[in-house]
This record gives C-alpha cells, structure tokens and sequence, in this order.
C-alpha cells in the first residue's frame, strides 16, 4: 500500500505515528489481514481498540483468537479473502443499501496527521548529524524502487518512520525477531536478487559490527550495496530505554566513538568508505554513494548520540500513553 495514497496513516504500533495508532484505537471496525497481535502493536492488550469490531484474516487457524478474539474469525488465503470483501462491498452498493458516513470520522484522521506529523529538533550549527536527517536525504537521494534493507534498533524505527515506500518488496527488515546484524547480509541477499535495483541497508553502528566481515564476499563478488550507518556510538534502543525506564542507568551499552574506523574497514574489505560529520556534507556524500556501482560503498554518518525515536508508546502500557515528541505535547488533547 503506498505510502503517498491519501488513505495511508503509516506505520502503527510502538514507534509508529501518532495517526495510525490512534486510529487504530479509536476505531469501530478493524479488518485486520495476516496481522498478529502482537504486543509493539496493540500495546496493553486489554486496552487495544475497545470499541472496534474485528475480521481477522490468517491462513493459520492457531492464530484466530490467540491474543484478541475477532467478532468474525476467517481462515483463507488473504488475496481470496480480500476479493471476496471487494465484491461483497460492490454488491452492497449496488443494491442501494445505505452505507455508513465516513467524512466525520476522516475529518478527525485529518486533524491529526496534520497535527502530529513526524517531527525532530533540527541540529544547532556545528552539532552533530539527526539520524532523522539522514534517512530523509538518503530517502530523498535514492532512485525510484530502491530496496531498503535495516538492522535492528533506533535506526530501524528511523528507516520505517520516514522512508516513503511506493512499491511492494522494496522494504526488507526483520521485524520483531530482534536480529541484530541482519542488514548487511540481507542486503547482499536482496541485490542479487534485484540486480537492476539500488539496495541501501540502513544499520546502526553496533548491527554493523556484528557482519560488516560479509562486505568481503560482496566485495568479491561485485555486488555493489551501499551501507548508510547511523553512528551514535551507543547500542541506540537500549540506551533509549534505559534514559527514559531505568532511571538513566546505563549498563553496556557505550560503544567506542573512535573504534573501528568504519572507513578504514570498509576500504579494507574492498569498499569505497565515506564519512559524513557535517549536515552540508550529507547530499553530496549520498550523490557519491549512488554513483558507485562496481563495489560496496559504505558510509559512516556520525550522528547524535542521545537522539531518542518518538512517538512512542511505552511497553506494556496502552496506546492512548503514546509518547509524542516534545514539541506536540502540549496538544495530546487533540488525540481524544
């Protein structure tokens, strides 16, 4: 479903926008297909959506009831299903039934994307590189049909919030399986897959270090990805948390700001490194980047180490606690 279609709230859940999780819990009716439950997106499970009817669809009757019970449980295949509600929607309106207003109910969903869009500080002159940043020049930079690959962490959540996905199998992530490492070696997977396609991973410095080694196969190989690293010196997620949960307690979560190089190492493995520390470098650097097509290139985009994903919606605790960045604080009212 693409991103730029009038009716997409974007990604719900945990880290996603303030619209598609209130929305989702302000609903009357949710047609959830080949959807799981799972907690990053109900939140507190016996608060999710309270006032919603729900058709669950999955192919795997194990799945039907095991976390929210659905008014209408349908076991099949999504595509069929999803044909079979089209055309029983087309019938409906053929048949003159009268058919619900919705223009109430999209007004509200208006007002609050237009009052909770993403939003993050911009950097003071010779501060460090927003991630947030970044991903919108990398998104901005890269060619149409760019398949994006991420690790696990803080930049993962960066890359779903504010890359713009307009075709299917152009996002590759390992979703909540927590696969630190993921990035690289799916990315090479994904380019020789899609040889005609521009692949970027997006990693985060501690995903990085844990399968940077497979940039040698690429290199190798000449299997041209380009690898976009979020530095900020810290396992990101982690330190997120234990900011906000555990009373500023951090525990093995400090990375070295000097150590590796990733220049150096991507240049030892046979990659093009590049190194980004400034805001005014970041566009030529990407432009750099997507003109290399003979071998991997890597760049390192040293960025704000205390930078902190919102929205967010605390674990355990309902999706009407969603966090919003401090700037829209003031105006949570309007997500009543």
């Amino acid at each position: 479903f693409p991103d730029s279609h009038p009716l997409c709230l974007g990604m719900p859940g945990m880290h996603g926008t303030a619209t598609a999780v209130t929305a989702l819990q302000k609903s009357d009716l949710l047609i959830a297909l080949g959807s799981r439950f799972d907690d990053r997106v109900t939140g507190k499970v016996s608060a999710f959506a309270p006032d919603a009817k729900i058709i669950h669809v999955d192919i795997d009757p194990a799945e039907q009831g095991k976390v929210r019970r659905p008014d209408v449980p349908i076991v099949g295949d999504c595509r069929l299903v999803i044909e079979e509600i089209v055309k029983a929607i087309k019938d409906s309106l053929q048949s003159g039934e009268k058919q619900a207003d919705v223009g109430p109910w999209r007004s509200r969903v208006s007002g609050w994307r237009e009052q909770f869009p993403l939003a993050y500080d911009q950097s003071e002159p010779g501060a460090a590189l927003k991630p947030q940043f970044c991903l919108e020049k990398l998104r901005d930079g890269a060619p149409d049909g760019t398949i994006v690959v991420s690790g696990v962490g803080q930049h993962q959540m960066w890359a779903s919030q504010y890359w713009r996905f307009e075709e299917p199998y152009t996002w590759v992530n390992s979703g909540g399986l927590g696969t630190m490492g993921f990035a690289v070696p799916a990315a090479i997977g994904a380019k020789v897959g899609r040889p005609d396609k521009t692949v970027w991973a997006v990693d985060g410095d501690g995903c990085f270090q844990m399968t940077a080694q497979e940039l040698v196969t690429a290199s190798l190989e000449k299997i041209p990805v380009k690898i976009g690293i979020l530095n900020n010196s810290y396992l990101g997620m982690v330190r997120q948390w234990q900011e906000m949960f555990y009373g500023e307690r951090y525990s093995e979560v400090n990375l070295s700001g000097t150590l590796p190089d990733f220049v150096k190492w991507a240049e030892s493995m046979g990659c093009v490194g590049i190194r980004v520390e400034d805001p005014q470098e970041a566009e030529a650097a990407i432009d750099k980047a997507n003109s290399i097509n003979d071998r991997p290139v890597v760049v390192d985009f040293r960025v704000a180490e205390d930078e902190k994903v919102f929205p967010m919606v605390p674990a355990g605790q309902s999706n009407d606690d969603i966090i919003l960045h401090q700037s829209q604080s003031a105006r949570r009212e309007f997500l009543k």
